[in-house]
């Protein structure tokens, strides 16, 4: 896809979102229910230290920015940078609270907040409060990350 392509379509994303309402499970669609089960799988084979979830689970084009990084990272960059994370600290315990999912055609914006308390190797604990929007792509009958944005909304631990 060109540069020209992805701008016209980032208004789109952008107008779906601003018509995201909380979504609650009771009320989900199905659309929306496989889209946060494949979020949360995500996060789950990240607490599992899973190292193949990129390969598996981000578009090959995929664009994300973390709160704490200086610039987005692509695949290859996620990759590396995961595998890095896993094998520096472990998740203790996550919990995902999901704020709104759109679902159009084979497109999805989905926007949550998490918690996580880890171990780092040291066996320094912290928690972490943030929020994240992640946009996917469904190929085929697989859902992908083509882009994600967020991570911890302030630069200290809570704990």
């Amino acid at each position: 896809m060109s540069r020209l392509s992805i701008l016209s379509v980032v208004p789109a994303i952008i107008a779906l979102t601003c018509i995201a309402k909380p979504v609650h499970a009771q009320s989900w669609s199905a659309e929306q229910l496989e889209v946060w089960t494949f979020i949360q799988s995500q996060w789950d084979a990240t607490m599992k230290k899973d190292m193949t979830w990129p390969d598996r689970m981000l578009h090959d084009r995929f664009l994300g920015w973390d709160n704490d990084v200086p610039a987005p990272r692509n695949k290859a960059s996620t990759q590396k940078w995961s595998r890095y994370d896993m094998e520096n600290s472990t998740t203790l315990v996550q919990e995902l609270s999901p704020l709104g999912i759109v679902v159009v055609g084979n497109t999805a914006v989905a926007h949550y907040a998490y918690s996580v308390a880890a171990e780092d190797r040291e066996g320094e604990r912290s928690t972490t409060h943030g929020r994240y929007t992640d946009i996917l792509l469904k190929d085929g009958n697989t859902w992908r990350f083509i882009a994600w944005h967020g991570g911890a909304t302030s630069d200290e631990d809570d704990d």
